[in-house]
């Protein structure tokens, strides 16, 4: 029998355990690549900046330290900076001090203060003392309530180091330092609010995303594990944050995005410039925009959304494709910026949704858009993303269950 104690703690082979009672932070945490990395002493979340994907990066050494319950609480702590929108949220210009990384710390601890390193049950040794959690109503946070917002304790704890400072008196005694200075985190914030402002946007949309599809398996299950029924409004008022179907239209495109490398003799080629041209790298992506000819689509609605598309031209090629029970593939056109839209109607038979998605299939696209009252079968699954875009009243009762985002359209 092997013996495993010597091997790295993987935190994939142990996550499903860790939160076999907690519905919500398990369909989250699926959502989430977990990294090893000796770069961090302890655990922290990021940003991919090249893929705008959410990372948990964990030090091994560390998380393999901890007992079950702190593990746990390690893993929930990350996952609130995720809800919070910590991570996303725009850095100060001058950074994160540690200031405001221990006021987010007191805004997420204190709904999960039993499952943390604490006064009464510290974590291993981290730098010089045992790890212990900024939790409100402990240690120097003894007077701090619970249940603020980060906001709200970050001008508390400049109160607090305002009030020690005064204490000192300004003649460099003990109180004229700052009160924090010593202190070691639970987790690492460098890479909060680092990504670019494009990379940004496509994280926060799929992090939201993410945490309405998490909330959905918790309702469905009726079981939110130890979500309390206060975060659980919280989160709930969260997602139910009325969407931007612009915003989901620019994120759906850009994450569609391939790059696209051309030689160019304009642009140098940094290892060969006297042998072969430069690449110039464009991020274009081919959608396709599948149009229902039932008559259920119109005209203020596709008045609103070709408008927005004009906004994306730079980035995206658009192709325009008729359907109803077949597409009418004489009448498919590319759409150019500025272009008058074509709105007489080519087709007039019922609607089949597997002719558009079978020609898109058929033709190497990116992404492929749905304009429709979404009233026929489920279609076949698509070799790309695929988003199903209507108005409110069909949105909220599809004629058939899809994974795939369904937008409203308010003309």
């Amino acid at each position: 029998m092997s013996d495993d104690t010597n091997k790295p703690f993987n935190l994939n082979m142990h996550t499903a355990r860790l939160l076999m009672r907690e519905p919500f932070f398990a369909a989250l945490s699926r959502r989430i690549d977990k990294i090893a990395t000796t770069a961090i002493p302890t655990a922290g979340v990021r940003v991919n900046p090249n893929t705008a994907q959410f990372e948990l990066m964990y030090n091994p050494e560390f998380m393999g330290q901890l007992s079950d319950s702190h593990k746990l609480g390690v893993l929930k702590h990350e996952f609130y900076h995720l809800i919070f929108e910590h991570v996303t949220a725009r850095k100060p210009a001058d950074g994160l001090k540690r200031i405001d990384n221990i006021a987010m710390d007191l805004a997420i601890n204190c709904h999960i203060a039993s499952e943390l390193p604490s006064e009464a049950n510290p974590g291993p040794t981290i730098g010089k003392e045992p790890m212990k959690a900024c939790i409100p109503g402990e240690g120097m946070f003894k007077d701090l309530p619970p249940f603020k917002t980060y906001e709200w304790y970050l001008e508390a704890l400049k109160q607090m180091r305002e009030d020690q400072q005064q204490d000192g008196d300004g003649k460099g005694g003990q109180g004229s330092g700052d009160p924090f200075g010593d202190m070691d985190s639970l987790d690492s914030h460098d890479d909060f609010g680092d990504a670019s402002g494009t990379t940004q946007e496509i994280a926060s949309e799929r992090m939201k995303e993410a945490i309405k599809k998490a909330a959905e398996e918790a309702e469905k299950a009726r079981n939110w594990g130890t979500v309390s029924s206060s975060m659980r409004q919280d989160i709930m008022d969260r997602i139910a944050t009325k969407i931007d179907w612009r915003k989901v239209l620019r994120y759906f495109v850009k994450t569609s995005q391939r790059a696209d490398k051309r030689s160019t003799p304009r642009r140098l080629n940094k290892r060969f410039p006297k042998v072969h041209p430069g690449k110039r790298v464009r991020r274009q992506a081919k959608i396709a925009i599948s149009i229902d000819q039932s008559g259920s689509v119109d005209d203020g609605m596709l008045t609103a959304f070709f408008s927005e598309l004009n906004k994306l031209a730079e980035i995206a090629e658009f192709t325009v494709i008729p359907f109803d029970t077949q597409v009418a593939e004489d009448k498919v056109y590319t759409w150019k910026k500025g272009q008058t839209r074509k709105t007489e109607r080519v087709l007039s038979g019922g609607t089949c949704f597997n002719a558009p998605t079978k020609y898109v299939n058929e033709h190497n696209f990116d992404g492929h858009i749905i304009l429709t009252d979404l009233m026929a079968p489920k279609p076949i699954p698509s070799k790309c993303q695929r988003m199903w875009m209507t108005t409110k009243n069909y949105a909220a009762r599809p004629y058939f269950s899809t994974t795939e985002r369904i937008i409203a359209i308010d003309s």
